[in-house]
């Protein structure tokens, strides 16, 4: 699933490990989100919705 993770964290100035904590997760899961190695679950996609003050859709395509 391609993601606009890493490109919103950039505008934000935040290190992954910044993003996970805000998050709940690992400096890892973001890594995997932002390499599309790892598709986050629901809640965690809409926990980001929230943080960036986005769409889930405007986040993430198929």
């Amino acid at each position: 699933m391609k993601s606009r993770v890493r490109e919103l964290r950039l505008e934000h100035n935040w290190s992954q490990a910044e993003l996970g904590e805000k998050l709940g997760v690992s400096r890892q899961t973001v890594n995997a989100i932002e390499t599309e190695k790892y598709d986050p679950s629901l809640p965690l996609a809409f926990k980001l919705g929230r943080l960036f003050k986005k769409r889930v859709e405007d986040i993430f395509e198929a």
